[in-house]
């Protein structure tokens, strides 16, 4: 069971919240979008995906289970068989993230902040976040390739006299070690 709001409820008490928040669930899955302020909307969110995501079990208990939290009416009984027979299965795929909120503005009246809350019906391809990561790997290579390759055009710096005496000294002092080792 969900944590409760804490603080003020949107409109009143916890059960009607929880009314108007399956209705406006309904009027979601009705249309495919709806604009609502942006309280109500970040509230609808993740009522909506949890009931998505229960319609992508398709079985009957979750078929129960969606029918409980939406109100008891004919409407809803359609909507509930256009979750289960049309948006759960364009989501199957997609694990997670099933609505998207966008901001539009102020309302005229009351200068509430308004939000467009959508279902995300574009084909989701796993394949996309993978196409991603290769293309910035091999940006990457390409770029460690020609730094290498500027790497080796520069002259090498030629030992110096100083170079080779202070070499000399380490074989010397690690043939002393090792002598003394035995």
């Amino acid at each position: 069971m969900p944590t409760p709001t804490k603080g003020t409820r949107l409109g009143g008490g916890a059960a009607h919240q929880r009314r108007m928040l399956s209705n406006l669930a309904v009027s979601l899955f009705e249309h495919g979008s709806i604009r609502t302020t942006e309280t109500k909307a970040k509230r609808l969110r993740p009522v909506a995906e949890r009931l998505i995501t229960k319609a992508k079990r398709g079985d009957l208990a979750a078929r129960r289970q969606v029918q409980a939290a939406l109100p008891a009416n004919s409407e809803s009984q359609t909507i509930i068989h256009k979750l289960f027979t049309e948006i759960a299965p364009a989501m199957a795929e997609r694990p997670g993230g099933y609505t998207r909120i966008t901001k539009i503005g102020n309302r005229q009246g009351d200068n509430a902040p308004l939000a467009v809350i959508e279902l995300v019906m574009e084909p989701y391809s796993p394949k996309q976040a993978t196409v991603k990561e290769a293309e910035a790997a091999t940006a990457r290579a390409v770029k460690e390739s020609e730094e290498a390759a500027d790497d080796a055009d520069e002259p090498q710096e030629e030992a110096t006299d100083e170079d080779a005496a202070d070499s000399a000294d380490e074989e010397a002092q690690e043939a002393e070690e090792s002598s003394e080792e035995k």
